[in-house]
């Protein structure tokens, strides 16, 4: 039993229930099946809300309950620990992608995958996500992190963000009942691989993307061109969190990592990618546990070589 435990009473269970339906609880869910990485042991509990107001309940719900609880989307930048998730997970994914185009914006829950919403666009003969568009993360991924590639970034397209913002503590350890917000983008403190939705804890609901009218096939060569990019340099065919390190300043990851003498060095089931040693992948059942020691490895070699700090850009969730 997990200290949790004591949080998922019948009583518990069945009020989230009574928001999402029976189907939409479920218990001791392996995290390897919601991970790019296919690593994680069980979440206590994961909850699957399919419209706004039922995610705005749950969080309530589960906040207001004292039960410590982790947002998860496409599961696109983390490693959840072997022993799993305590408390509640709560999975934005296809059970809340809805998308609507209206003019040159298109507003999407943060379920949606940033692919789906490129290619939406492109149907709309809209311009701006093509450079995005290959990154496997959900729209409130993106904006939790202000992903990018290809010198673009999630701000560059990002008009507002509708958050959730939890309440204040109280002194038994739960919130106050949190409040819904929409964000515009001069409020949202977006930088590299930063934005003030991961600094201050809230929880992205949906976004509105600002784009410009293109030619649709165009568009969609300029798609393919990126994806041909991915596909030559990326091991987009093995397991991985994408990019293990932010990019240090003046550096770049992958090239320390290799000049370093690390390509395809392993821990276990981990190994540092052949194909791009700025990627960890899982080559072979790897463990959390080998992720962690090939990346301390990682990180100490390059800094004895060349006294560079490599930050993982991987967010660790879960127990050890």
């Amino acid at each position: 039993m997990h200290e949790f435990d004591d949080c998922f009473d019948t009583n518990f269970l069945c009020v989230l229930a009574s928001v999402v339906g029976e189907d939409g609880v479920l218990m001791a869910e392996p995290m390897r099946d919601h991970t790019t990485f296919n690593i994680g042991g069980p979440a206590d509990v994961m909850i699957l809300p399919r419209t706004r107001d039922e995610v705005v309940r749950v969080l309530d719900i589960c906040l207001t309950g004292g039960v410590p609880c982790e947002i998860v989307g496409n599961g696109s930048d983390l490693l959840v620990g072997d022993r799993g998730l305590r408390g509640a997970c709560i999975l934005l994914r296809d059970n809340y992608s809805d998308m609507t185009v209206a003019g040159n914006r298109i507003r999407a829950a943060a379920g949606a995958l940033l692919r789906d919403v490129a290619l939406t666009a492109a149907d709309a003969g809209l311009s701006g996500l093509e450079p995005l568009w290959g990154i496997p993360a959900t729209v409130g991924g993106a904006c939790f992190m202000n992903a990018g590639a290809y010198d673009s970034c999630t701000a560059n397209v990002l008009e507002s963000v509708e958050v959730y913002v939890p309440g204040a503590k109280l002194e038994d350890g739960s919130r106050a009942s949190g409040q819904v917000r929409t964000v515009p983008i001069a409020e949202l403190g977006m930088g590299y691989r930063k934005s003030r939705i991961h600094d201050e804890g809230w929880i992205v609901l949906s976004a509105t993307f600002a784009l410009t009218s293109d030619d649709p096939d165009m568009i969609r060569r300029t798609m393919d061109e990126y994806q041909a990019r991915r596909e030559e340099k990326q091991p987009l065919d093995m397991p991985s969190a994408g990019s293990t390190f932010k990019r240090p300043k003046g550096y770049f990851a992958g090239k320390l990592i290799m000049d370093a003498g690390l390509r395809g060095v392993r821990v276990g089931g981990a190994q540092v990618s052949e194909k791009h040693c700025g990627f960890v992948v899982n080559a072979d059942h790897a463990s959390a546990a080998d992720v962690c020691a090939l990346i301390e490895h990682v990180q100490k070699q390059v800094k004895d070589q060349f006294g560079v700090d490599l930050e993982p850009e991987v967010r660790r969730i879960g127990e050890f």
